[in-house]
């Protein structure tokens, strides 16, 4: 028999946890572009309406479905199902996805690291430059940025759920609350600033398309954390008195409001900026916007604040996004490490050593197709483009595979463990949840139109990514 599984010491710390997974890059800069250049206020009107309507109740069947079976999502498939072979590769889907993703985004949080290392040291007018960051991505001062990630990553996954997750999750998440609050009141000082807050917030409902919809829905799946078993993982650390609901209405508030409230400092710093931008010209890509545009912005500012000041708000800046960075990387790699834990019976530790080595491998090769190496950087190509490894890992599975784990979410909750159990799960300390309407909402919705919804995104996805087809916007 195993040791007894390992569980959260408070309500605060699995929400905080929960919040820090799904608080990410996309948020603190993705996000605000997305709204800005497709609606403003419409746009987030939708992306609040998908955040309630479809999201949350996908939310909860992954939180049910892990401490119903107090397994990652390997062992929750099999035990839920009685080892059904066909259901374990859903599982498996749940275990590789989120290895694969920790793999990109461990390459894009040691870039963070690297611009928040320059800024503390008063470089900021080399990261202004435009060729920098093509210099930065293929210099061996990567690597040792990785080290530095790596170990930092390993110290807090070492701890444990109680002692090493929930613990930085209850450090890290109120400072970078306080930090975005302290930049965003900041910014709003700046000249011009106001006229950003307008363009962000007004509703522009011309703007909105089939396509805008579409990104809208996928860009707000994605933040919430959906589709790589986190929620499962973290579900499977919860109790039984823990109320489920409250704690995942709670987890999306906490993500909507960091990617509504960072809007209020990216919009008016580039309004500041440059107070006649065409917003349309702004890069679609958060990496883009962090490591290209925004030094330029913290660069303009030495006129105003010095290069002290200016020094010290980058710094923050970046300290900021790395926070979200490094919340969100632990608990995507927390899953395949609990995998192998329960699967095999191995210690953390040694668990983490082998995830570990296989993560700096992959996340190598990743860091080397920028140009660095020739085989990675033109990897393979498919609907007529050459894509690197680092374009295929996000192509396969951040953009292809997260729909196809949700849909399937879906189908295995209501069709296969069915609603009956669904709701008993959820209606355990949460008395208030028992026959509400909000209950009868997820029976219909999660079996009826959110996996259609997401089985349309995934096919649409595969035409597009791979024959360059879309079949959808």
């Amino acid at each position: 028999m195993g040791a007894p599984r390992e569980q959260f010491g408070s309500r605060l710390g699995f929400i905080l946890a929960a919040a820090g997974s799904a608080v990410g890059i996309g948020n603190m800069v993705g996000f605000p572009v997305a709204a800005t250049k497709n609606g403003g206020g419409a746009f987030l009107l939708i992306y609040a309406a998908f955040v309630i309507f479809i999201c949350l109740p996908v939310m909860l069947a992954e939180m049910s479905v892990g401490r119903a079976s107090r397994k990652d999502p390997l062992g929750a498939y099999a035990t839920l199902t009685d080892n059904h072979a066909g259901w374990k590769v859903a599982g498996w889907l749940s275990i590789i996805t989120p290895f694969m993703i920790a793999v990109f985004y461990l390459v894009i949080t040691v870039w963070i690291f690297g611009y928040l290392f320059q800024s503390v040291l008063g470089n900021l007018a080399q990261l202004a430059d435009p060729a920098n960051f093509g210099t930065f991505i293929n210099s061996n001062d990567l690597f040792m940025y990785m080290v530095a990630v790596l170990a930092i990553v390993y110290l807090i996954l070492q701890g444990g759920v109680k002692q090493g997750i929930e613990k930085a999750a209850k450090v890290m998440m109120p400072a970078l609350f306080v930090m975005l609050i302290a930049l965003v009141i900041f910014v709003l000082t700046l000249d011009n600033a106001w006229a950003g807050v307008e363009y962000y917030i007004i509703p522009d409902f011309s703007k909105m398309d089939a396509k805008v919809v579409s990104g809208a829905l996928s860009q707000t799946f994605f933040s919430l954390s959906l589709g790589m078993g986190i929620m499962i993982t973290y579900g499977s650390y919860l109790d039984n008195q823990s109320d489920v609901p409250g704690a995942a209405k709670m987890v999306a508030l906490l993500d909507t409001a960091v990617a509504f409230i960072a809007g209020l400092l990216i919009l008016p710093a580039v309004f500041s900026f440059n107070p006649n931008i065409d917003t349309s010209t702004l890069s679609d890509s958060s990496v883009g916007m962090i490591f290209t545009f925004l030094p330029q912005i913290f660069l303009a500012l030495q006129s105003s604040v010095g290069f002290v000041g200016t020094s010290v708000v980058a710094s923050l800046f970046f300290l900021l996004v790395f926070f979200a960075a490094i919340t969100s990387l632990v608990s995507i790699f927390e899953v395949p490490v609990a995998a192998l834990m329960e699967e095999k019976q191995y210690s953390r530790r040694k668990s983490l050593g082998l995830l570990g080595l296989l993560l700096v491998v992959f996340s190598v090769i990743s860091a080397t197709s920028f140009g660095m190496l020739d085989y990675f950087t033109n990897f393979t190509s498919y609907a007529g483009q050459t894509k690197s490894f680092f374009d295929l890992v996000i192509d396969v599975f951040y953009d292809t595979i997260l729909p196809l784990n949700g849909f399937l979410i879906c189908i295995f909750v209501i069709y296969k463990w069915k609603k009956a159990k669904l709701n008993a799960e959820l209606d355990k300390g949460a008395p208030h949840y028992q026959n509400s309407w909000f209950e009868r909402y997820v029976d219909f919705s999660v079996g009826t139109f959110i996996p259609l919804i997401l089985l349309l995104i995934f096919i649409n996805t595969v035409a597009l990514k791979y024959f360059g087809t879309a079949l959808i916007g």
